[in-house]
């Protein structure tokens, strides 16, 4: 799978993963909780726009089965949730969102495309390590799923502004999100 990303997830991003699978566990599944709560979030802010819409009560949905997927899994091998954390790579991401309606929910959408993008690389790198082959089938389709969210976001983009608009800004935030992990601490975290 070739990531639409600028840079890579560093090696040591991974090793810290398999080294700490348990831990990334945790964080993983809080993220797909997450991130059925920003497809509801979007439906309530933008009711007036009906292909939005729709795709965000697909995803919604889609993104809480993968809770409960991760959750069983986490069950299965006696992980117990955590409360919430922070997410730095999150964090930063938005706060390079711009202000005005029309600015925001450009980048709100186009934050949602690179933080998928980035969802896919890492999940794919994490299924073509895991010896276990029923789980790294898991993250295949997980990997595959999030590069499908990814294009998603940004057909909904080109939905609703014109594609060189949305072309520049993809290119302005691939930037962002490349410097954004360059100066991310190593953690077995999804981000």
């Amino acid at each position: 799978m070739n990531h639409p990303l600028k840079v890579d997830s560093p090696p040591e991003w991974l090793e810290s993963v398999i080294e700490n699978f348990n831990e990334f566990l945790i964080d993983h599944a809080a993220n797909e909780r997450k991130a059925s709560a920003v497809a509801m979030s979007m439906i309530a802010h933008y009711p007036n726009r009906t292909a939005l819409l729709e795709a965000m009560v697909d995803l919604a949905v889609e993104e809480l089965n993968h809770y409960r997927q991760v959750l069983k899994l986490m069950i299965k091998r006696g992980v117990t949730p955590a409360p919430d954390e922070k997410d730095p790579y999150v964090n930063k991401i938005v706060s390079q969102t711009r202000r005005g309606e029309r600015h925001y929910f450009l980048d709100r959408l186009l934050t949602a495309a690179v933080i998928e993008a980035r969802g896919a690389e890492r999940f794919e790198l994490l299924a073509n390590r895991l010896k276990d082959a029923d789980l790294a089938a898991f993250y295949h389709a997980l990997a595959k799923s999030e590069e499908n969210h990814h294009h998603l976001f940004l057909t909904l983009a080109k939905t609703y502004f014109p594609i060189e608009e949305v072309e520049n800004r993809w290119l302005a935030w691939r930037d962002i999100e490349a410097e954004v992990m360059t100066q991310l601490t190593i953690r077995p975290r999804l981000h």
